[in-house]
């Protein structure tokens, strides 16, 4: 075993064309490290609907310039088996180590190809390179990010030409073609031929962003704004300029791209203690709210004043805010959202008289609605103009939820007074989750099963009136691996993540509301309902 593991890692190294990495493995194989070489060739990261995401390091378990080479020839060699032959592919990039070297090798590979490549012209919001796919008629895209992972994470997105992520079967037959490569040498990669793109798109892509307000609209709110060590910066404010809105206050230490995120865990807004920066700057300031994108900018969070304090706002409250908002602008369309995200947004559309859909989790699913014209995942994802963006964006949405703090600061209300107005209408839902961090991933198969062996009858008191095994999807979902109850004035959602180590229980709560008057009592019992189904779900997963 040990002799044919560095007989394994030395092939490897024989061909990686990265510096770095090569003494990296260089000095594993000299140590003789077979606990570390074993994690690194113990199989290949899995190529998916998510694309690739991990640790950068050398090896196939890791990201680096020979998993991302591989990934581009049989991205390409699957376009060229559709018949794209000379197709353009179009490339983004974020800030994080590496992100250049991984799109550059892909320009290459894919003009090696025979294909056309266009890069983009430095880091920018992956919500550009979205744009830029259907804008310039590409056949596909491709994104290098890990969003918001750790620092030590990169990743590989990739879209098709209608401009949104893929899904099965695309996912696996570029997964085949990915490991039909034998050999890196037989890859060409020339050092030449392909464009790399001025600022023409990112233009058209501002010029495109002052479609989402509504034309004479307010634009008096003023923000705190962190870009979280990200990209989102400079077009975000762009873009608010564009509109006419006050310039953001910059929250500085976060404003410009670090690939090392120095001042966070996770640079992820919704992670504890990554707004920290972000209130303090509202507590000098005194903004109307304050915007966070993730560090490629295609999620965006928002935090609002609470008593002498700031909140963060859930994914699902900015998610029937904006919902609100459009339905009060006339919008028309499908509304759609991923099944672990808020049941309110249907009550909304179903009141609009609105089309609404259910999908899987991610904006893979969502952006393929048939008619869509807004859709949102709890997790600080929100699609608000489709048929320029066909995934989230978190400059777009940035704009239209300063667009709404404007309109209610004009009537003297703020973000919570329509929260509170949309509870009365329809009911307090109130969403939490659960989520399970894990080093070993047996823990999230244990759970699962031991949830499908013996499923709870009731959490929190409630009965569960309905248990569903979702991987053998529904009529209207294809198969995942997740488990949905339907309990009396409850929801819960247990699934694996797709993109980090961890187990996901999405619950919610709806709790009646007959007036105004009752929204502090009903806010209790949700919270109280939500720690109850916590606790048991806990004990039922065994976690």
């Amino acid at each position: 075993m040990h002799d044919d593991l560095i007989a394994k890692a030395q092939a490897w190294l024989a061909e990686d064309p990265d510096a770095e990495t090569r003494e990296e493995l260089a000095k594993l194989i000299d140590a003789g490290d077979v606990t570390e070489l074993s994690a690194r060739f113990s199989g290949t990261l899995q190529f998916g609907t998510a694309g690739l995401r991990g640790e950068l390091g050398a090896g196939p378990m890791r990201m680096n310039r020979s998993v991302v080479i591989r990934a581009a020839a049989g991205l390409a060699a699957y376009l060229k088996k559709q018949g794209q032959t000379d197709g353009l592919v179009v490339i983004g990039y974020d800030a994080r180590h590496k992100s250049a070297d991984f799109a550059r090798d892909t320009a290459a590979v894919m003009t090696g190809a025979g294909l056309r490549a266009a890069v983009l012209p430095r880091p920018l919001p992956t919500p550009v390179l979205a744009f830029a796919i259907r804008h310039l008629g590409a056949v596909a895209g491709v994104e290098v990010t890990a969003s918001h992972n750790p620092p030590r994470d990169n990743g590989y997105k990739v879209y098709l030409g209608d401009g949104s992520q893929i899904v099965p079967p695309a996912d696996a037959e570029i997964a085949a073609e990915i490991d039909a490569i034998v050999s890196l040498n037989d890859v060409p990669r020339p050092d030449r031929g392909w464009e790399t793109l001025d600022d023409a798109v990112l233009g058209a892509y501002l010029a495109r962003t002052d479609a989402v307000l509504a034309e004479g609209s307010p634009r008096t709110a003023r923000t705190v704004y962190t870009a979280m060590h990200g990209v989102g910066k400079d077009v975000l404010l762009a873009a608010f300029a564009r509109a006419g809105f006050p310039e953001p206050v910059l929250v500085a230490e976060q404003a410009d791209p670090d690939p090392d995120f120095p001042t966070v865990t996770f640079p992820n807004p919704e992670e504890p203690g990554a707004m920290d920066l972000a209130f303090a700057q509202a507590r000098a300031t005194d903004p109307d709210l304050v915007i966070a994108n993730d560090p490629d900018a295609d999620r965006c969070a928002v935090a609002v004043k609470h008593g002498a304090d700031w909140r963060m706002l859930r994914g699902d409250e900015v998610g029937a805010l904006l919902a609100a908002h459009l339905v009060s602008r006339g919008a028309t369309g499908t509304f759609a959202e991923s099944i672990v995200s808020s049941s309110l947004l249907g009550r909304i559309a179903e009141k609009a008289n609105l089309p609404y859909e259910e999908t899987l989790t991610g904006f893979k699913w969502i952006a393929r609605v048939d008619g869509l014209r807004y859709g949102y995942e709890e997790a600080l994802g929100y699609c608000v103009d489709p048929e320029g963006v066909r995934d989230k964006d978190g400059i777009t949405a940035a704009l239209l939820i300063t667009e709404l703090a404007s309109v209610l600061k004009e009537e003297g209300r703020t973000l919570l007074d329509l929260l509170d107005d949309l509870a009365v209408e329809h009911g307090l839902h109130a969403t939490d989750q659960l989520s399970v961090r894990v080093e070993d991933l047996s823990i999230i198969s244990d759970a699962m099963r031991r949830l499908r062996e013996q499923p709870p009858t009731e959490l929190a008191g409630l009965a569960v009136v309905r248990a569903e095994d979702l991987t053998r999807g529904t009529d209207k979902l294809p198969p995942t691996d997740g488990l949905r109850y339907t309990l009396d004035g409850a929801r819960v959602i247990v699934r694996p993540s797709g993109t980090e180590p961890k187990l996901k229980c999405y619950l919610e709560v709806v709790v009646p509301v007959a007036a105004h008057a009752d929204l502090p009592a009903a806010h209790a019992r949700a919270t109280d309902l939500l720690t109850a189904i916590k606790r048991d779900l806990s004990a039922a997963a065994g976690i």
